[in-house]
């Protein structure tokens, strides 16, 4: 009797005291929901999933280095001249992108999109091996895999011809790299700088992340999108093969994307490196307005969630989306419902097997109510669809790294390019119907014939998915 007594009181002490936290943690609605849920269903479990999974916020002294550094990279606005000749939505959103991301839009770019993964890692490896100054790579995923040799190899003959090489890896994602007799010992070993980013301690684990993919070669020409260093099975991962989006970019706004670099590097550093000024980089004739918007859990004002709510207000016809991941939280869910209200033909795009159980059920969840109001939802079957991109009304092209759910938006430093221009957007519809095209499409009678003890199962991982 008298353990069961400590054993309630201890309960109802954890319960207290983690109310009294998590209210003072200041989470997003349902995140403090989920998180007083998991508690009060079961104190000693939820304590320790708070321990280990909620340190979702930067230290005070990250915060202010990372203010600092957007005053020191910081970027001149283009002329108002400029600005006048975007549409109007594309003026507002442009503005919007600013102030989340600090840059601003920039004229006279070209992109090349790059859909297969092999064919990524040929072309990275050919601006490598044609590099003379330096090249920064900052990537999620750098897997020792043949893929990643290539890459590896490829620095290795650069540093040999004096050119600096520097690489930031997300510690978490990229974990096998940093092991005592990992990938980052023999780059370290010829000279390659490589460094974790937001490292943790047994005693201090973070459940953030740096999703970036991104890489810059002597501030001439850039590549982002969703690719990560690795063979794209991801070394056998369910749902395999990966199919993802990059982007080789030429033109100012590489200054933008090797000044994304520069603040990470010395984020994790403390080096501040020199990067170019726009105007330092020959425009590209006939190029086209772009703006560089990255996003992280710095402040609830650097969001990507504020940048894919204005994404979505701005549409007047179509919105498509691609994404691996859908686990919205409700102003999303209402954002999309409101725009098919207004008129938009909206339609998701997404994979139709997932490598995470939770993330699918959670997405589940919320199917019902979109295809109840007339959202088309398609599901990619050749693999795993891990592109990231979103096209509006035929005149804005989005793409980047940046999933539709609650990591992407609160948790991960990500990265988005936002392209003003009807010809490119056209080629990246092109990609996105090429999707839609092997991919089978479900329909309110789909849902309805469900078991409902999965479609239980869907709403109680949707409870939680603030969590995940």
């Amino acid at each position: 009797m008298n353990w069961l007594l400590a054993y309630l009181a201890i309960a109802w002490t954890i319960r207290i005291v983690m109310l009294l936290a998590i209210l003072r943690r200041n989470f997003a609605p349902g995140a403090t929901i989920a998180w007083l849920l998991v508690v009060f269903l079961h104190p000693y479990i939820g304590l320790l999933l708070y321990m280990v999974f909620a340190q979702r916020r930067l230290g005070p002294g990250r915060v202010a280095l990372h203010q600092e550094l957007l005053k020191v990279y910081s970027l001149p606005n283009p002329e108002a001249s400029f600005l006048e000749t975007l549409p109007a939505s594309a003026q507002a959103l442009s503005r919007l992108g600013n102030n989340v991301g600090h840059m601003p839009p920039m004229p006279g770019n070209a992109v090349e999109f790059i859909r297969e993964s092999s064919a990524l890692i040929e072309r990275l490896v050919v601006e490598i091996d044609a590099s003379v100054s330096h090249v920064h790579l900052l990537y999620y995923i750098f897997a020792p895999d043949s893929y990643g040799l290539k890459v590896a190899e490829a620095l290795e003959r650069a540093v040999k011809r004096g050119v600096k090489c520097r690489v930031i890896l997300d510690e978490y994602a990229s974990r096998a790299v940093f092991r005592a007799d990992g990938f980052a010992s023999r780059l370290r070993s010829v000279g390659i700088k490589i460094v974790a980013a937001l490292p943790t301690s047994p005693l201090r684990r973070r459940d953030l992340r740096n999703h970036r993919k991104l890489a810059v070669i002597d501030d001439r020409v850039a590549f982002c999108g969703s690719h990560n260093l690795i063979n794209p099975d991801y070394g056998g991962r369910r749902g395999a093969p990966w199919i993802d989006l990059s982007g080789r970019f030429t033109g100012p706004i590489v200054a933008e994307l090797a000044t994304v670099f520069a603040g990470d590097w010395a984020f994790e550093t403390n080096e501040r490196l020199p990067v170019p000024t726009p105007d330092q980089i020959a425009s590209v004739a006939g190029g086209i307005p772009m703006q560089t918007v990255p996003s992280g859990p710095v402040s609830m004002g650097e969001s990507f969630r504020r940048v894919l709510l204005g994404i979505i207000e701005s549409a007047q016809r179509e919105l498509i989306f691609t994404t691996p991941y859908f686990v919205p939280d409700e102003p999303t869910v209402l954002a999309l419902l409101t725009a098919k209200d207004r008129g938009v033909d909206v339609t998701l795009v997404l994979p139709d097997k997932s490598d995470n159980i939770f993330t699918a059920a959670a997405s589940r969840a919320h199917f019902h109510t979109l295809l109840n109001a007339g959202i088309r939802l398609f599901f990619f079957r050749p693999g795993l669809l891990h592109t990231k991109t979103i096209t509006v009304d035929g005149q804005i092209a989005v793409m980047g790294s940046a999933n539709i759910d609650v990591r992407s938006f609160y948790l991960n430093f990500e990265l988005s390019m936002l392209l003003y221009d009807s010809s490119v957007t056209e080629q990246l519809q092109a990609v996105q119907q090429s999707y839609i095209s092997q991919s089978r499409q479900m329909h309110l009678d789909d849902c309805d014939q469900r078991s409902l003890v999965f479609r239980y199962i869907d709403a109680v991982v949707a409870l939680i998915s603030p969590l995940l």
